[in-house]
């Protein structure tokens, strides 16, 4: 089995650029073209405003929430409304103080660095981050040992904006130096729709609503999987010969893709079974059920787990993974 699934909310490319003059581009712009996290957006407009009053860089931005729910296009957004140049890089791209230093140094005043993944950040890096997030500044170590020199570095006052799908693995101080601390949240079947019929417009193609719905409803409300079942959909309707994506033919791609109604693939159904058919529906232990799946405890935790957890067919309990009775009706198996 493998994470790299049309429904995993993963997005492999850590280090992004953005190109605000590609129109095929899905990811909004602006306040306006992003739908959904009303209460996140009512903040940020003013703190954007008050910072532009005063003529400040926006205080450190953390956002955190499940993949694929939109905080690097937040980022993306932010940097737009302060008419600010975005530098984008995640946590495991940082391996050294001197990478940090050259990401920090090439900006200007006013400039936001978007660090995904901030949670995978080594700890000396994360430590050198402190003081240029309090106080614009940054020391360089030369040397080993006793001849060990230290030099510090004026940087520009800029915006950081972290995320994480970790909150829990940031350490307190490195948490408390951002100013505003947001968590993403799922959005609704209609935002989805709505993102859905922006995406066609921009991918040239017009999606009835019975099919927008019924993508929306198999998306984990993940605009991230969303995008990427639209974009199937679209192949199949593209090779039909469909100037249109209509109800029969979203439900023709999805019944390839194995995605049921639940938006759950075939390794979701499989991790259920294995449990159900292995197990008598649970507790199995996270090691065990590991093993039996050939994946490793962090790609069961962070890609199988939640959603499952989310539509109540898993729970944790202190014994270990049960499947709970949505799940046997789900797959239509009878509980013992």
């Amino acid at each position: 089995m493998s994470v790299d699934r049309i429904v995993s909310p993963k997005d492999d490319d850590l280090i992004k650029s953005f190109n605000q003059d590609n129109e095929n581009s899905l990811r909004p712009k602006d306040f306006k073209s992003y739908i959904g996290q009303e209460k996140l957006k009512r903040t940020l407009k003013v703190s954007i405003k008050a910072a532009k009053m005063r003529q400040e860089p926006l205080d450190h931005i953390l956002l955190y929430g499940p993949p694929g729910l939109g905080k690097t296009s937040m980022a993306n957004v932010i940097a737009t409304e302060m008419n600010a140049q975005l530098k984008i890089t995640s946590g495991p791209a940082i391996e050294r103080i001197g990478d940090l230093a050259s990401l920090l140094t090439k900006l200007e005043d006013g400039d936001i660095l978007f660090i995904d993944e901030i949670h995978r950040l080594g700890r000396n890096i994360e430590e050198s981050l402190y003081s240029a997030m309090e106080d614009f500044k940054i020391d360089i170590f030369f040397g080993k040992g006793p001849t060990a020199e230290s030099m510090r570095f004026d940087l520009p006052k800029i915006t950081i904006i972290g995320a994480t799908t970790r909150t829990g693995a940031l350490s307190a101080p490195l948490r408390d130096r951002f100013g505003i601390l947001h968590r993403l949240e799922y959005y609704t079947v209609d935002e989805i729709q709505q993102i859905l019929h922006r995406s066609a417009a921009i991918l040239h193609i017009s999606i009835e609503e019975k099919a927008a719905y019924e993508l929306a409803l198999r998306s984990r409300l993940t605009p991230r999987i969303a995008n990427r079942l639209l974009k199937r959909v679209r192949d199949y309707a593209d090779v039909k010969g469909l100037k249109s994506i209509d109800y029969d033919t979203a439900i023709e791609t999805l019944n390839l893709l194995e995605i049921d109604d639940m938006g759950l693939d075939h390794g979701d159904r499989l991790i259920l079974r294995t449990i159900i058919e292995s197990y008598n529906g649970g507790p199995i232990g996270l090691g065990a059920l590991s093993a039996i799946m050939s994946e490793d405890n962090i790609t069961i935790e962070d890609f199988y787990e939640p959603y499952l957890m989310q539509v109540g067919l898993i729970e944790r309990t202190p014994r270990g993974r049960i499947v709970t009775n949505k799940a046997y009706t789900h797959l239509n198996i009878k509980k013992d």
